[in-house]
């Protein structure tokens, strides 16, 4: 049976941590950012912990 291949537009949004968990860029930092305070822009700039449940699929979208 052939080899499951990466969803390449997954491997460019998510990332895996050494403990298995799925990491994801905060939404929000696009656009608009005049409007939002500094505290909400550093809040939603860094990195978050996918849920659980997306999890399982986006690891099954990796190949991990």
């Amino acid at each position: 049976m052939p080899k499951q291949k990466t969803h390449k537009g997954a491997a460019k949004r998510f990332k895996i941590t050494g403990s298995g968990k799925v990491m994801k860029q905060g939404a929000g930092m696009r656009h608009h950012l005049e409007n939002k305070s500094s505290e909400q822009t550093r809040r939603m700039n860094q990195e978050k912990v996918l849920a659980p449940q997306d999890a399982k699929n986006i690891k099954r979208l990796l190949g991990k």
